[in-house]
Parts: structure tokens; C-alpha cells; sequence
């Protein structure tokens, strides 16, 4: 790569990066119609590799994926908020049992004086809101009605993000093919190879992470309300969102279970139930969901996932979240071949300990 070449993509980079930053809002409905694209695009490629058009094979895709958002907005919506009302009444009985139990016992154990973190009736103030907003869809009518311009916005991104997903998805092969084109000849080759590269590690951790999540959400939603445990398929849902991080699910999940385990049932056999539930769903996802979909490819360390999500979100907001794995992938590609480069260079000191 020339010095010109350098500074040309330097250049590019930082005029990108500026305009991310004063245009995020406008950007967040295209960025999302993009991760929605890319993760559908494998299943585009099949059917257009059985000998249907582009254009047939991506208004299947959408029609699939508009029923399936369809069938849990409808299924799990209502369920949500239904679990989310009962839960707000139960926080009385909690703060009870916490400033009545758990707080002397903590006191007692570490001899140290902590009144300052009692509660506080902060749950009956939970409660009033709850009841005075009239439920959670109320609650966020009302904060998205506050000024007309704001409704008007919100509606328009929200309706942008599947037009810009199926023009994207269709046009999916041609964009990166002209992209590919519009690179200098010398480093396309390099380009190329670490762009796949890049798409393995993302693939391997997108897509398969979020089958898993969902799988995981599944089970454990599944297997609570086996057991009977009430605000099951929040509890299930909570656990499988936070399994993008190793054992973090696993570890919320159990711990918000048997808190409502402990307030329903008046036997131990529930919590044994409860932890029976996680130890198997936990050993699926380790013989079963992960190698099958994930795989051996190489994902992002977790603590690589935390710090990008933050980091995106302190710079540029809620554009800067979705864009913080895919940055996080290319920048881990990246620092590979770095290392690779140092360990073969003179820097490194391996001609002097040959």
C-alpha cells in the first residue's frame, strides 16, 4: 500500500466517523434495516441457489420474518405485560422480606451499620406509577406523544427500517460487489480476505449467539412454567437476553428464579426444580446449541463484547450499540494479523532468540 493509498483510506475513515457522529439519529433506521439484511441474507441465498429470482427469494424471506414478529407480538406482548403487572404487586412482599431479613442478616454477618439501604417503600411508589400510568403501553404512548414532531419521527424511522432492509437484502450481493470494485487494486485481494474473515467471527457470533439466546429464552421459559413458577416467560426471556455474555444468563436467570421461588412455593422441591431447569438447559446449550450453532469458529471474548457495547453507546449513542460488534469483529481481524506481523518482525526479538 502506497503512502497516498494511506492516506486516502485515513481520510475516508475519519470523514465516515464524522458523519456517523453528526448524523446518528438519521443513520439508527438504515443501520438496523442493515443488521436485519445481513442476517438474512444466508437464507436468501438458498432460495435464490434453488433457481429463484433475487427479488422472489427476499419478499419470501420478509413475509416469514413479518409473520414470525407478527405471531410473538401477538403471543408474548400481552403475557409480558400481564407478568410485568402481577410482579409490580409482589414488590411490596419483597421489600418486606429484604428489610426485614435480608438487611439484619447482612448487618449481622458483616458488623457493619447499613440503615442508609433500606428500600425505603420505593416498591409502593413502583406500584402507583405503575397504576396511575394504566400498564406499560400507556406508559410509552404517552412519553412518545408528548410533542407531535417526536411521533412523527419515531413512526417514520420505524417504518424506514423494513423498506431499507428488503432493498438491502435484495441488492445485497451487487453492494458489496461495487464496493469491492471502488478498492485500489493492490490491497483488494487483502481487503477481500480480511472482510471474510471479519463476516466468519461476526456470523459466527451474531447469528449463532442470537439462535442461542433465543433457544436458551425458550427452554427456560418452557421449563419454569413446568415447574409453575410465576413471571416464567419473563424470567425465561431475561435469562436468554443475558446469555450473549458466558454464564451471565444462567447466573440471573437462576438467582430471579429462585427469589420467586422462595416467595410462591412453601417446599424445597420447586427450588430443586427450578435449579433442575437451568443445569439442563445450561448442558444443552454447552453440547448441543453452541457446537450446532456456532460452531468451532472463533467468536469475541465476552469481556471484548461488554466494553464494545459500552463504549459504542458512550460515543454515539444507540447507533454506536449496533454498530459496536460488527467494529468489534473487524478491529479483532484486525488486531490478529497485527500480531501475527509482530511476532515475524525484528521488533519482536525471534531472529535474535534463532
Amino acid at each position: 500500500m502506497s503512502q497516498s493509498q494511506t492516506w486516502l483510506l485515513i481520510v475516508v475513515g475519519l470523514i465516515l466517523a464524522g458523519l456517523l457522529y453528526s448524523l446518528q439519529a438519521v443513520l439508527t433506521p438504515f443501520f438496523v434495516g442493515m443488521g436485519i439484511a445481513y442476517m438474512a441474507d444466508p437464507f436468501a441465498d438458498r432460495l435464490e441457489a434453488k433457481g429463484l429470482s433475487r427479488t422472489l427469494a427476499t419478499s419470501i424471506v420478509f413475509i416469514l420474518l413479518s409473520l414470525a414478529l407478527v405471531a410473538m407480538l401477538m403471543v408474548f406482548i400481552p403475557l409480558l405485560v400481564k407478568q410485568v403487572q402481577t410482579l409490580i404487586h409482589l414488590l411490596p412482599q419483597v421489600e418486606v422480606w429484604y428489610n426485614s431479613m435480608l438487611l439484619p442478616w447482612l448487618q449481622n454477618s458483616l458488623g457493619l451499620d447499613m440503615k442508609n439501604l433500606q428500600l425505603e417503600m420505593m416498591t409502593e411508589g413502583l406500584a402507583a406509577e405503575w397504576r396511575q400510568a394504566g400498564g406499560i403501553i400507556t406508559q410509552v404512548v404517552q412519553y412518545a406523544t408528548q410533542s407531535s414532531m417526536s411521533l412523527i419521527s419515531t413512526l417514520g424511522s420505524m417504518a424506514m427500517v423494513p423498506v431499507v432492509a428488503f432493498y438491502l437484502l435484495r441488492d445485497f450481493d451487487l453492494l458489496t460487489g461495487k464496493i469491492r470494485a471502488l478498492l485500489p487494486r493492490n490491497i483488494q485481494p487483502l481487503v477481500v480476505a480480511w472482510a471474510r474473515e471479519s463476516d466468519s467471527v461476526l456470523a459466527a457470533f451474531v447469528r449463532g449467539q442470537l439462535l442461542v439466546m433465543l433457544s436458551l429464552g425458550i427452554i427456560y421459559a418452557l421449563g419454569l412454567s413446568v415447574v409453575g413458577l410465576n413471571y416464567a416467560l419473563l424470567i425465561g426471556l431475561l435469562a436468554g437476553l443475558a446469555s450473549i455474555v458466558p454464564y451471565l444468563g444462567f447466573v440471573l436467570g437462576i438467582a430471579a428464579a429462585m427469589l420467586v421461588a422462595v416467595f410462591q412455593f412453601d417446599s424445597a422441591w420447586p427450588l430443586v426444580a427450578v435449579g433442575a431447569v437451568f443445569a439442563v438447559g445450561q448442558m444443552i446449550e454447552s453440547f448441543l446449541l453452541t457446537p450446532l450453532l456456532v460452531g468451532d469458529r472463533i467468536g469475541l471474548h465476552p469481556v471484548a463484547v461488554i466494553f464494545a457495547i459500552l463504549a459504542g453507546g458512550q460515543l454515539f449513542g444507540f447507533l454506536g450499540i449496533l454498530l459496536a460488534l460488527p467494529v468489534a469483529a473487524v478491529i479483532m481481524v484486525l488486531l490478529r494479523h497485527l500480531h501475527a506481523s509482530y511476532i515475524n518482525s525484528p521488533l519482536y526479538g525471534q531472529q535474535d532468540s534463532e
